[in-house]
């Protein structure tokens, strides 16, 4: 796959501005006819297109993973691997509890 600062497909805006999205970036987005997507404007005026979420979702959380990607981008030298005693301590604190992510939230956690 392309990064995403190397263009990887074209298309052309008719004179309505409609455009046909590329096979490639429909495949990657997993669109499909009549899916919406979504169009983010970053601050250094690139634009990203990306498949546009469920109503449900938290609309932040795609702003912090761009956050995210955009920092190891630019700082790859933040990026570390978790010490054995990191990863044990977070093991003894998770280790035993079960978690279940499709089940529904009870009322209160609504």
């Amino acid at each position: 796959m392309a990064t995403p600062s190397t263009p990887c497909s074209e298309s052309t805006l008719t004179d309505r501005y409609q455009t046909t999205v590329p096979d490639p970036v429909r495949k990657v987005l997993g669109l499909n006819k009549r899916d919406r997507i979504a169009y983010t404007i970053e601050s250094d005026g690139r634009v990203t297109i990306s498949r546009a979420g469920d109503a449900n979702n938290d609309p932040l959380l795609g702003q912090f993973l761009d956050f995210l990607a955009t920092d190891i981008q630019v700082n790859p030298q933040h990026v570390r691997q978790v010490s054995s005693d990191l990863a044990n301590r977070i093991r003894s604190l998770v280790g035993n509890v079960d978690l279940d992510l499709d089940a529904p939230l009870a009322a209160e956690d609504e």
